[in-house]
């Protein structure tokens, strides 16, 4: 049997601070989301001055990237290039850039998903916060 890791509490905490940080920094006013591995919400919080329509889409795209296992970038890219097929896919709701899974020793722990600026900078904030983890 094998171990499998899990985001804990503090792991959540680490990456909200580091994500928030990130964002006031750069006078971003964003929404950040935190999922498990499964895509379920550990942590919501949109920032003062956040478009209210980023709190349904930070989840959706941390979510999206948790259940694909890969950043959310990667479908809008698909659909982008033509493949407009891939917007019936079951589940996936998010596909902008912007959700960002966490992987810890190749295993797909959770993601991070933002909302509320240019999709590269949402990226941004995302990677900065999983950054603060260490792995």
């Amino acid at each position: 049997m094998k171990t499998k890791h899990f985001l804990e509490s503090a792991d959540v905490k680490a990456i909200a601070a580091a994500a928030e940080a990130e964002a006031l920094k750069n006078h971003w006013a964003v929404t950040i989301a935190i999922v498990d591995d499964g895509g379920h919400l550990l942590a919501l919080q949109r920032l003062d001055g956040a478009p209210a329509i980023s709190s349904y889409i930070a989840p959706a795209k941390a979510n999206t990237a948790a259940l694909g296992r890969r950043e959310s970038k990667v479908y809008e890219d698909v659909i982008n290039g033509g493949r407009i097929s891939f917007l019936s896919a079951p589940e996936i709701k998010g596909m902008l850039e912007g959700g960002v899974p966490i992987v810890k020793d190749g295993q797909f722990i959770g993601a991070v998903g933002v909302s509320g600026v240019k999709s590269n900078e949402d990226a941004q904030i995302a990677k900065v916060g999983i950054a603060a983890l260490g792995l």
